[in-house]
């Protein structure tokens, strides 16, 4: 079905961009960047996806059982998102808050054109149909000239919620904690820009640049984009082994080595980040063991402290091995959304969510990633992330924090403008 082609690639980097910078021309691209950070269940620096051959788009309804009639037919490389509303599918749950973005529930296609990088590695694996154009396309790839084409455009962004509402928002929220109705809740907010141009390529590599996030993509589909420098794994399946690796717990960088070893420390030793963490790491394992082997669900990190550009971050990693009788959409629909990005219970705190935010999530703490012809998969979250729709004009990222019991609104309010800072320097 497909043919492969290793070519040794001499300088990396600069083949990434140029990569990049070729696929502009398609309708449909997917490029995935891992920028050199590298653990134990890493595979690729750099996957590239263009040009669909087919494609699978569709709302939220039955999307999940879709998506697996799609996998198993096409039993080949597929590249696309799971937005956070096919909640909706999973449960009886709803989306009714206002959405500038519109963008499809759910996105695969089947890419016609595909690059995976490792190291100075490159393989090329092109459909049948189109192996002829392989070296054509090596060769133009390599003559590329890099050149984003910076532009001056001024952003007005706005906030969706004010200081003063998200305070009280927070506030209700901590009411519904202190009644017993959940323990924790992830509750995010919106910042935006509408009647707005922007050059899409350049955002992102400026995005990278500063953020230099393990699972940062680039998401094309036509008129959509996606610029992430997510730090978060959501979910990973290799074999019957499946990962997942969320965060709880952000502190802040500094230039100053002593402050910034004084921050990571705090970090670690902090009880309500260490509490949100060790909530999570629990409906984690809750959640994979409904598709697990017995015995088979294990913490192999918990709290552990990883440093990024902008931020230190706490991790946990939590490991099972599935059953023989599920699928690999089984895993997905049985574990999304990611509790990361939910809270515990994750049922009454998903409506707790929609009831006091304002902007459907959409793609904003949904997932992107890939499935292999092996029936394996790798998945983000979409954190840190800018959203744009060119037609609607309408610029948008969110973030958000983790309220529990121990929560300040006023220090989560920080905690979210911390989160924000990569953006809204890329945007203005």
């Amino acid at each position: 079905m497909r043919t492969s082609i290793h070519k040794n690639i001499a300088n990396p980097k600069e083949f990434k961009q140029q990569l990049l910078a070729w696929s502009q021309e398609f309708r449909e691209v997917v490029f995935l960047e891992s920028n050199a950070h590298h653990d134990a269940y890493s595979q690729y620096d750099c996957i590239l996806a263009v040009d669909a051959f087919t494609s699978l788009k569709t709302d939220q309804f039955n999307a999940f059982e879709d998506l697996k009639q799609y996998q198993q037919t096409t039993k080949d490389w597929l590249f696309g998102y799971l937005s956070y509303d096919l909640k909706n599918d999973v449960e009886v749950l709803y989306s009714a808050n206002q959405d500038g973005l519109q963008f499809p529930d759910l996105y695969f296609f089947q890419p016609k054109k595909l690059f995976l990088l490792q190291g100075n590695n490159l393989e090329i694996r092109y459909l049948n149909m189109c192996d002829d154009e392989v070296e054509t396309d090596f060769s133009d790839i390599k003559l590329f000239i890099f050149n984003p084409n910076p532009t001056k455009e001024t952003l007005a962004i706005e906030q969706r919620i004010s200081k003063d509402s998200y305070v009280q928002k927070v506030n209700k929220m901590l009411e519904h904690i202190h009644h017993g109705d959940i323990y924790e809740a992830n509750f995010c907010m919106e910042f935006f820009a509408e009647n707005a141009t922007i050059n899409p390529l350049e955002k992102f590599l400026k995005l990278n640049t500063i953020s230099q996030a393990p699972f940062s993509v680039f998401l094309k589909n036509h008129k959509h984009y996606l610029l992430s420098a997510s730090p978060e794994r959501y979910l990973k399946k290799t074999g019957e082994r499946i990962i997942s690796q969320p965060i709880k717990g952000t502190a802040r960088r500094f230039a100053d080595a002593i402050e910034d070893e004084a921050s990571k420390n705090n970090l670690a030793n902090d009880p309500k980040e260490r509490s949100e963490n060790i909530m999570i790491t629990d409906l984690v394992r809750n959640d994979l063991s409904r598709t697990a082997q017995k015995g088979s669900v294990k913490v192999e990190e918990l709290c552990c402290i990883y440093s990024f550009l902008q931020v230190h971050q706490m991790i946990s990693t939590i490991v099972s091995k599935l059953k023989d009788e599920h699928s690999a959409i089984d895993v997905l629909k049985t574990t999304f959304p990611m509790g990361s990005m939910t809270g515990a219970p994750k049922i009454s705190a998903m409506q707790i969510i929609e009831n006091l935010e304002e902007t459907k999530r959409g793609l904003y703490s949904g997932a992107v990633g890939y499935f292999t012809p092996d029936n394996d998969f790798d998945f983000n979250v979409v954190i840190r992330s800018i959203l744009y729709n060119v037609e609607k004009q309408y610029v948008s990222f969110s973030v958000g924090s983790a309220i529990t019991s121990q929560s300040f609104p006023e220090k989560e309010y920080e905690e979210c403008l911390l989160k924000a800072k990569a953006m809204l320097e890329v945007l203005q």
